[in-house]
């Protein structure tokens, strides 16, 4: 199905992307995209002059992180398209097509997986084996494989974006973007895409540090998408705490030691563990609850038109 590349903003955050940003903007200008907008992060090269100079118009972010400038440049984009990538020329304008093309097919969001189809030497081991048990851990927390949650080729409808309510500043933003998609019921499609090695800047991304952060991110969130995981994992911790404590007690007992207040710090702990497992079933049943009065909601309201 054929679009009018008029329709689509291509959002680019950068920071410091002076040896790529200049052909990333320039192959989008070329296959006939005008709306190219680059969200810069301050930074302290010429990535700002040779966006400007290859024809992309170029804002400066008033906060820090990538997050932010994506926040930021949702909020002034009037297209009724966006399509997302990182400025570092790790992706290909040649997937375009292939990334908006579902979104006129009436998806909501689109991800691209680099995953399956990356050329040698894009990832290290490690951070393959990273990538891999995110999404693993996002696919057990949040109930739906995305594939590749950590991708930034994204694209989306400005109605989708305008349904997430976003407030991670830095990596995690993808993160983010991910469990809204899934939190608002979006139709989400994941497209094999190109990922390419990186042809000029160091990455910004720390693997230990910002993956703490992201696994941090996806189970924080699961409190609002999925209160069984969040709280089961709560409950089954202090309740496992508490059967260890236990067993202690018990050899102790056994040998002719007695830990009166330890029993008692066992006996809570699995009283409490169990009693936030039961608050999780319960919350989960209230979110398919309200899911439900949603979803009726949804039913009577008229189709809206996308403009």
């Amino acid at each position: 199905m054929k679009f009018s590349k008029d329709d689509v903003c291509i959002l680019i955050p950068t920071l410091n992307e002076a040896p790529t940003i200049g052909n990333v903007v320039r192959e989008f200008k070329t296959m006939g995209y005008k709306n190219i907008l680059v969200m810069d992060g301050k930074s302290t090269d010429n990535t700002v002059k040779i966006a400007r100079e290859a024809g992309a118009t170029v804002k400066t972010q008033s906060g820090t992180g990538k997050g932010n400038a994506i926040m930021e440049a949702f909020e002034i984009i009037e297209q009724p398209y966006i399509l997302m990538l990182d400025g570092d020329g790790t992706y290909s304008a040649k997937d375009a097509e292939k990334m908006l093309t579902p979104l006129f097919l009436g998806f909501d969001q689109v991800i691209g997986d680099r995953l399956i189809n990356a050329e040698e030497g894009s990832f290290s081991r490690m951070n393959l084996f990273g990538n891999h048990m995110l999404n693993l851990l996002f696919k057990i927390a949040h109930s739906r494989d995305l594939h590749d949650i950590l991708s930034g080729y994204r694209a989306f409808t400005k109605l989708a974006v305008q349904q997430m309510h976003l407030k991670e500043h830095g990596f995690e933003i993808e993160t983010e973007i991910s469990v809204e998609a899934v939190r608002n019921g979006q139709r989400i499609m994941v497209v094999p895409i190109k990922y390419l090695r990186r042809p000029g800047t160091a990455t910004k991304l720390s693997p230990f540090h910002d993956g703490i952060k992201i696994v941090s991110t996806i189970y924080r969130l699961a409190r609002v998408n999925n209160p069984m995981f969040y709280f089961g994992m709560m409950g089954a911790f202090t309740s496992i705490l508490g059967v260890l404590t236990g067993v202690y007690v018990v050899l102790e007992w056994f040998s002719g030691t007695e830990h009166i207040p330890l029993t008692i710090l066992t006996v809570l702990l699995i009283v409490v563990g169990i009693e936030i497992f039961m608050f999780g079933m319960i919350s989960d049943m209230l979110l398919v609850f309200h899911r439900e009065i949603v979803r009726e909601l949804q039913l009577l309201q008229p189709p809206r038109q996308q403009k």
